[in-house]
């Protein structure tokens, strides 16, 4: 695991999400491909004096798609202004954030999918020709009126692309999905916020964290930060492979990262519904989740690990779920699964 120096760590427990993330891309770790050719376009663009193209950035919570629309704004010396998709209600919502921005600041819109249809049309003559289309008053009186915009890069982010209109998802000249990221990539960010938090974090402990985080980074910080509490309280200086170990376990937290809702999830497969196949809403009604939180949280996850898969007729646990719950599978499904 590559050696990271230590950080000042920042006493204010308010500011600690913000010192965390990654300032530019050389303290950027993972998405390496993603950051290649960011790091292109950003270099194009400073040496033209033009806005960075609109960009667009999909993939589950929690991998960075918010720490890159900062390091934008940082790599290229221009203002960032943030604010998200359910945010945005109205028309005038979107006019006053435009209306102020300066000539290629970044307009960054988080959940971008949330967006009320009648303010993303708004948007389409803004993102497209950078000039807005105000009508005033109405009736007889009604009259339209353009205002044009400074040339600006608008960043959206969102973890489900398939509820993204065509037309919007179109107008993004940069489209980019993140992934989960390699343990390996984990351990490097893990060593970089345990400087920044105080933490002696010894080597093997950072490799403990990071094979139970889901390949995501806010998950591997979040994890880091309790293990910090027990240790403190414990009194324990040092967080090895050991001391992780027993606040994770009493984090619930299991040796393939599943925490209590991805087992109840997977165990109400199992044990209420035979395996499967079981339609989503079902699943998120015995759990007593949303649906678009199973689907977006914990989900993603579970596919990839190979728990669970998806059939036309509903989920389905995989063989691996069966075997890793100790349970053996109805006699129907022995054939189809082992």
């Amino acid at each position: 695991m590559p050696r990271v120096p230590p950080e000042v760590a920042i006493p204010d427990e308010k500011r600690l999400e913000a010192s965390l993330r990654p300032r530019n891309f050389e303290q950027y770790v993972g998405q390496t491909t993603v950051v290649e050719k960011l790091k292109v376009y950003v270099a194009a663009a400073k040496a033209r004096g033009d806005a960075l193209d609109h960009c667009l950035f999909s993939g589950p919570p929690g991998l960075g798609k918010t720490s890159l629309a900062h390091i934008l704004a940082a790599e290229l010396g221009v203002g960032l202004h943030v604010t998200s998709g359910p945010a945005l209600e109205r028309k005038g919502d979107v006019t006053g954030l435009l209306i102020n921005l300066q000539p290629r600041d970044l307009l960054f819109i988080d959940e971008i999918h949330r967006l009320p249809a009648p303010v993303e049309e708004y948007l389409y003559p803004a993102m497209e020709d950078f000039r807005l289309d105000i009508t005033i008053d109405s009736g007889p009186a009604a009259r339209a009126m353009k205002i044009d915009l400074p040339s600006f890069t608008l960043v959206g982010a969102t973890t489900r692309t398939g509820l993204l209109t065509s037309p919007l998802r179109d107008r993004f000249q940069i489209q980019e999905r993140l992934d989960y990221y390699a343990p390996s990539d984990l351990e490097t960010i893990l060593a970089r916020s345990a400087g920044i938090l105080g933490v002696q974090l010894a080597e093997d402990g950072a490799r403990e964290i990071a094979t139970r985080s889901r390949g995501t980074p806010r998950i591997a910080n979040r994890l880091l930060r309790r293990i910090r509490d027990f240790a403190e309280v414990a009194g324990v200086k040092r967080v090895g492979r050991e001391v992780a170990a027993r606040a994770l376990e009493r984090l619930e937290v299991d040796r393939s990262g599943l925490d209590p809702m991805d087992r109840k999830i997977l165990l109400t497969i199992l044990e209420k519904f035979g395996g499967g196949p079981v339609g989503l809403d079902t699943i998120a009604a015995s759990v007593g989740e949303q649906r678009e939180t199973v689907e977006d949280v914990y989900e993603p996850f579970l596919m990839q690990e190979g728990f669970l898969h998806r059939t036309p007729r509903g989920r389905m646990a995989t063989a691996r779920c069966w075997r890793y719950f100790d349970k053996p599978p109805p006699a129907d499904l022995q054939g189809a699964l082992f």
